[in-house]
């Protein structure tokens, strides 16, 4: 039986930032990343796909913002919904010609997905999740200033608005992913997932957030009974004393390592901890299984055991 992999795209996988915020720019990003899936799919994984969509959810809001004189302002979870869209077609689009290119006949689809968050959950009071463009910190203060937006510094890449990030708890459509999944690479969970609070009536109603693409994946990974949890971002390897001259990039981190480093302050909220976090959250889940953090590009080396981070329970 073909072992199951869950490949969580970071922005670098969908946007350059060589290259203008367009959508044509993010489709040629995009049709790069899917060469990429394709050999995955290809090494004879089942696979699933979640995404980013920080940027992209970022710029529909403005734009919308923006607009609000010439037509009704979305709501936050609608343009959530809208990146889940937009995202998911170039995805599946890009994806349907490197499969097709390999001989591979395998559809490809994209399910909008709503995750279930906790409305006392505490990333609510605390937003940490950055969305939109980079700002210098001028042009940040300035729209602290004049929107009120919550602004926080971005791993030494610059400035950008931040938001709300709970903790999902539960993937709605899950069994709709479940029947397609055998058959199907399934893009699901895109941008974390359109964050709902489930009332007690069972009703579902969305809120202002956006939950962490690497919590959504890992939800979903342990959901499927997934054997690999592969999380792609722009380094190789996960490192400590990052940039830094003593800088060490890690092969393995187990459980205890993995803890030590995250209470030791050794990744940056918001870009490299909540991809360890999620890591350690599945590994916890299924101590026999194994999560990988490494770069897009070396996505096929890792799977060969020849790169990247392993974490693993001992």
């Amino acid at each position: 039986m073909a072992e199951k992999i869950v490949v969580a795209l970071g922005g670098n996988a969908l946007q350059s930032g060589k290259m203008e915020p367009t959508a044509e720019a993010q489709l040629q990003v995009v049709k790069e990343t899917c060469e990429r899936v394709a050999d995955i799919s290809g090494m004879g994984y089942e696979v699933g796909v979640v995404h980013g969509n920080g940027p992209q959810v970022g710029r529909i809001l403005l734009a919308s913002e923006t607009a609000k004189d010439v037509t009704p302002a979305m709501p936050f979870d609608v343009c959530g919904a809208m990146s889940q869209g937009y995202i998911g077609y170039h995805l599946q689009q890009a994806l349907r010609d490197a499969l097709r290119n390999r001989g591979r006949n395998v559809p490809v689809a994209t399910v909008v997905t709503q995750l279930v968050v906790d409305k006392d959950d505490p990333g609510f009071k605390n937003p940490t999740k950055p969305i939109g463009p980079f700002y210098t910190e001028e042009e940040a203060m300035k729209l602290k200033e004049e929107k009120g937006y919550s602004i926080k510094e971005d791993a030494g890449r610059g400035w950008r608005r931040v938001v709300a990030s709970p903790i999902p708890k539960k993937i709605v459509e899950i069994e709709a992913v479940k029947t397609l999944w055998p058959t199907t690479i399934v893009i699901t969970c895109g941008g974390g997932g359109i964050p709902v609070i489930e009332k007690e009536d069972g009703s579902l109603e969305g809120t202002a957030a956006v939950i962490d693409k690497d919590f959504a994946a890992e939800l979903l990974a342990e959901q499927v009974d997934a054997d690999i949890l592969m999380i792609l971002t722009e380094v190789e390897q996960v490192a400590i004393h990052f940039n830094k001259p003593d800088q060490k990039n890690l092969a393995k981190m187990t459980l205890e390592e993995a803890e030590k480093y995250c209470a030791d302050g050794e990744f940056a909220p918001g870009s490299m901890l909540p991809k360890v976090q999620a890591a350690m959250k599945f590994v916890k889940a299924y101590p026999e299984k194994k999560a990988i953090i490494t770069s897009l590009a070396k996505a096929v080396d890792a799977l060969k055991g020849e790169t990247g981070t392993v974490i693993v329970n001992k």
